[in-house]
């Protein structure tokens, strides 16, 4: 077998990554089918980018880095000047159709092979479908919709963009089905389970303001009793932490791997997230926990200051690296200022820490900390929008929700909200902000929202609701760009 039920996660094992044995030599036994879709999660790994631009793209922080060209991708979505052959933006459609390709791969081969557990392996298979494909149309809008089969070379001018709403429909389908067929719990941590699709389902949902179906399904994820919110909001993004009692999905990182590839685009092809590295303190040493990285991913001091005084989740979001030299002179700690969009502040969520990387491989590529994909905290903001937005509005349950994540965050019930309407309605935009800072959600929320416009600087409206397609893709496939890139 290739998936094992010890400790460690699934996605240490390399399940046939590249799909080079034929389908006549596969498919005869059940571990085929388990090793192949334990290659389907593996392109998740590669999204490791996706998050920081979901932040750097906002209000909430800077690209940052060594200077105006390092990181050059991530540098012009931070400024607005992106263009079509941006790597990063190339990066995540290309890592996002591998991983469909991989799942349609399964879905040509489903009939092959009757086992026990069948139907529950495939709800996996579908729910990664509708994840890559949500974070496709979160990028580019309507994306080429393919489900039946791998995408060949051959098929490169056959599909061209589907609409936004068909790739939805494709969405909500694919959910549909792994929620029919997952199991309510796994042993295996990181894998995919019931409420895991159910969260998915009701997050789209609210993505295509469907608050009325938003709100039944995420009551649905609250009520199972599957999730518990973590007590100390610091203790979430620590090892430690990880795959814990608040987690509904994770991305799993590994630090095993030796093995390292410079050669591809933005080195995405390890097992470990480079995200923390880039998050990382240049140059910083002395007796901290932290290690150094490359100082990219900036918080900025706006939203450092949205924080209000007793909100545990600031310390614990935001690294004001002079404030923590400070206060802890016995570590002896010396770093080098961000050379570039310096803050003075660092995320400190994904902050690089000492002994979670590999060193006999590539340090920066090798960091374990796993990507919190879809959080109950975050399920909890969600359904409260959903109340609150309904046709029918339940306010008092959207205060409910809104509250647990606010006395977490402080630490006591004072800071309870009692309100209503359109003013509840922004409180909890706002809540969102600061209980998922520098997770990614921050840009989507405000397109969503309608708020970008009036949040970030250089926010073009009709052109920067989305990013542009690649333009090796409009080259290939002579796909329709995005309006005014």
């Amino acid at each position: 077998m290739i998936i094992s039920t010890s400790c460690k996660k699934f996605v240490d094992y390399n399940a046939h990554e590249d799909f080079i044995t034929t389908t006549a030599d596969y498919f005869k036994t059940p571990s085929d089918y388990q090793s192949l879709v334990v290659g389907c999660y593996t392109p998740l790994q590669w999204i490791w980018a996706n998050p920081m631009i979901g932040d750097i793209a906002s209000d909430n922080s800077v690209t940052g880095g060594e200077n105006a060209t390092d990181v050059k991708g991530m540098q012009q979505i931070d400024d607005y000047t992106i263009v079509t052959n941006n790597s990063y933006l190339t990066e995540a459609w290309s890592s996002c159709f591998e991983g469909i390709n991989r799942a349609n791969y399964l879905h040509e081969n489903k009939s092959l092979l009757n086992f026990t557990g069948k139907e529950a392996l495939y709800g996996e298979v579908y729910f990664l479908r509708a994840l890559y494909y949500f974070e496709l149309v979160k990028f580019f809008g309507g994306v080429p919709l393919f489900t039946d089969h791998r995408l060949t070379v051959s098929d490169s001018k056959a599909y061209q963009r589907a609409t936004k709403a068909a790739v939805y429909q494709q969405i909500e389908a694919d959910l549909t089905t792994a929620i029919a067929t997952l199991p309510k719990t796994t042993s295996e941590k990181g894998r995919a389970i019931k409420t895991s699709a159910q969260a998915l389902l009701g997050k789209v949902y609210i993505y295509e303001n469907k608050f009325d179906a938003a709100a039944a399904i995420l009551d649905s994820v609250i009520n199972s009793g599957v999730y518990s919110l973590v007590p100390n909001f610091q203790d979430i993004f620590l090892q430690s932490g990880e795959n814990g009692s608040e987690s509904v999905f994770e991305v799993q990182y590994t630090n095993l791997s030796n093995q390292h590839d410079y050669g591809t685009v933005n080195f995405t092809r390890s097992q470990g997230n480079l995200a923390v590295q880039f998050s990382g303190v240049r140059s910083i040493s002395g007796s901290s926990p932290y290690a150094e990285g490359y100082s990219c991913n900036l918080p900025t001091v706006e939203l450092s200051k949205q924080f209000t005084t007793g909100d545990t989740r600031k310390s614990a979001t935001i690294l004001d690296i002079e404030a923590y030299k400070k206060a802890n002179p016995s570590f002896n700690i010396a770093y080098t200022v961000a050379p570039y969009k310096n803050t003075g502040l660092y995320n400190n969520k994904y902050q690089p820490r000492k002994g979670e990387s590999n060193s006999a491989g590539v340090v920066a590529l090798n960091y374990l900390t796993n990507q919190r994909t879809l959080r109950y905290a975050d399920i909890l903001l969600l359904a409260a929008e959903a109340n609150n937005r309904a046709s029918a509005t339940n306010d008092a349950k959207a205060i409910s929700y809104l509250n647990l994540v606010r006395r977490r965050a402080f630490g006591d019930m004072l800071h309870d909200v009692a309100l209503t309407g359109s003013a509840l309605k922004q409180l909890i935009w706002d809540e969102r902000r600061l209980e998922l800072a520098m997770e990614g959600d921050r840009f989507f929320d405000l397109v969503r929202t309608g708020q970008a416009s009036a949040k970030i600087p250089g926010f073009v409206v009709g052109k920067n609701e989305l990013f542009p397609i690649p333009q090796q893709e409009i080259d290939a496939s002579g796909l329709a760009q995005n309006p005014n890139y």
